[in-house]
Order: structure tokens, then sequence, then C-alpha cells
């Protein structure tokens, strides 16, 4: 696939908003939106099954004093799931999620892109999400459902173009959901594969995280990706 420039990726993430709605919900919520071209995709190898281990490490220790539940960064994305109706006990934060995952049956291997995100979202404590920046159509936009937006997913094995309830907090771009509720499941259609060139991964941040931490992680991500060229931008006031 052709290479992004820079100008490219700044212009992609000049698009990008958060609607008011949305931060009715939240006012503490930040977003930091993370484009990146010529990334080092590919399987699994033994750089990303490190950092794996080390999240692995990381999350077993944190839960050995207190359940996930007490945990600051998880706390505060469950009273956010509350406030547009959702059930934290039955649907969780891709934080929440991956952390249980880390501390009891280790987290899932899937491709070097997406292991080393999930790895950096447990490290740091923040839910990140990361999507194929060539099959997104226009720039990401975070709002809240009117509930007949399309969400390409699977149901036992099988695709499905799904959509989210109304009221939702979700981030779709032109042509409909890529992530719903926030960060709960992530689509089909522009998840990262083996062949990802470009990428755009999304930091999701509540009180009691700051601005710092969420560059912090992103710059951990950034050294292990391998890109050419990255852009970067907060959400909202930048």
């Amino acid at each position: 696939m052709t290479a992004l420039t820079q100008t490219d990726l700044d212009r992609f993430l000049a698009g990008a908003r958060i609607t008011d709605p949305v931060m009715a919900l939240r006012p503490d919520y930040r977003a930091l939106l993370l484009a990146v071209d010529r990334v080092d995709a590919g399987e699994c190898d033994a750089a990303s099954e490190d950092l794996l281990r080390r999240a692995e490490a990381s999350a077993a220790e944190e839960l050995t004093s207190r359940p996930v539940t007490e945990v600051p960064h998880v706390a505060a994305w469950r009273e956010a799931y509350r406030a547009f109706g959702a059930k934290p006990k039955k649907v969780r934060s891709s934080l929440e999620a991956l952390m249980r995952r880390a501390a009891s049956d280790g987290l899932p291997r899937i491709n070097r892109l997406t292991d080393v995100y999930n790895a950096v979202s447990v490290l740091h404590q923040v839910p990140v999400g990361g999507e194929d920046l060539h099959r997104y159509q226009g720039s990401p936009v975070l709002t809240r459902a009117a509930g007949d937006e399309p969400f390409d997913t699977t149901a036992g094995g099988e695709p499905l173009i799904d959509h989210p309830e109304a009221g939702e907090a979700i981030w779709r771009d032109d042509v409909g959901v890529t992530c719903r509720r926030w960060n709960w499941r992530q689509g089909r259609r522009t998840a990262l594969t083996t062949s990802t060139s470009a990428a755009l991964f999304i930091f999701d941040a509540l009180e009691p995280m700051d601005d710092d931490a969420l560059h912090a992680a992103a710059d951990v991500l950034v050294e292990h990706l391998g890109a050419g060229a990255s852009a970067r931008r907060l959400l909202p006031g930048d």
C-alpha cells in the first residue's frame, strides 16, 4: 500500500472529534489519538511475547492486594459505563477485561500489533484500541449511538452486521461503528491484521489518569511499533 505522509496523518487526525453528548457523560474524558504509518506488523514474535509476559506479571502483582474493581482506572470506567446504561458486571471496559485475563488465564496472542497494544494497555492501565487506518472511511468520531449504525462483527463464528443500543458511546467513521460502548468491543471491518501497514490507536482516559501518563503510554507503544511516521492529537481541547 502507498505510504502515508506526515501531512496525511495530520489531516486524518484533524477531522477527529468528540460530540457534546459524550462529554456530558464524563466531562473529565480525554482521548489521545495516535496515527502511525509503516508499522512493524506480522505474527507474534519474541519482543511482543516478552511485553505480554511483563503485562501479565504486572496485572498479577496489582491484583494480589485488591480486586480489579478497586483499581482506580478500572473503577472510573465502571462508573462511565453506568452513565450510558451499561451494566459493568455484564459489559466490561477493555481495560478491566484485559486485566482479568492477564492475571488469570493470560492475555490472548492474536498478532504482533494487537498483542503490543494490549500489553501497553495493561502496563499503563489505560484502555487502548487499534484500527487499520487504511480501512477507515473518514476520521474517527466518538458519539452516542442512534441505534441504527452498522457494526461489522461475528456471532457464533459467523460474520454479522449488528447495531449498537441507542445512547451507547461509540467510536465510528463515515461508514459505521468501529468500536461499541466506548472501548468494549471493536469491529471486524477495521481490525488490525498481520498485513496492516498503517494504524490508528485510541487511548481513552478518565481521572485519575492525567495527560502526561497518556503520552507516556503512547511513547512506549511507538517505541515497540517500529513506525516510519507518526502523529498524535489529544481530544478535546487542542
